[in-house]
């Protein structure tokens, strides 16, 4: 599995992070699914409760909720996540992942929805400075 880049939104401050995933953290993250509720350790935010709520794979093609599994699908469709729509709605097929985390992951999009002690910039921060 290539790295894994994470994006946290901080809905309390409007803001999003980015950081990376280490690579003992990796197989835990493999096989959750959107939705699914993770502790922050993961990412390097202990105390916090994240809730997984994208992602996309190595060409940019994104995950979709409502697909079962981690494989890439063609859908039709007229708006929603991978489409933009005209005003004539017209439907068009494109393809979308499954809603599963696989190895050809590369970019994940979390939410915080329990915050921790510390602020996040702090601990993103010391975290850099750890390596």
């Amino acid at each position: 599995m290539a790295e894994l880049q994470v994006v946290i939104a901080d809905t309390k401050e409007g803001k999003s992070y980015q950081t990376k995933v280490e690579k003992t953290h990796l197989a835990r993250l493999v096989g959750l699914k959107i939705g699914d509720e993770i502790d922050g350790i993961f990412v390097g935010l202990p105390g916090y409760k994240l809730v997984i709520t994208g992602g996309s794979d190595t060409d940019g093609v994104p995950m979709k909720k409502g697909i079962p599994g981690p494989g890439r699908k063609k859908i039709l469709g007229k708006r929603g996540i991978g489409f933009k729509s005209n005003p004539n709605n017209v439907k068009k097929k494109k393809m979308v992942r499954g809603n599963s985390i696989s190895q050809d992951i590369i970019q994940l999009n979390m939410k915080v929805i329990e915050y921790g002690p510390r602020n996040i910039p702090e601990l993103l921060e010391s975290e850099k400075g750890d390596n």
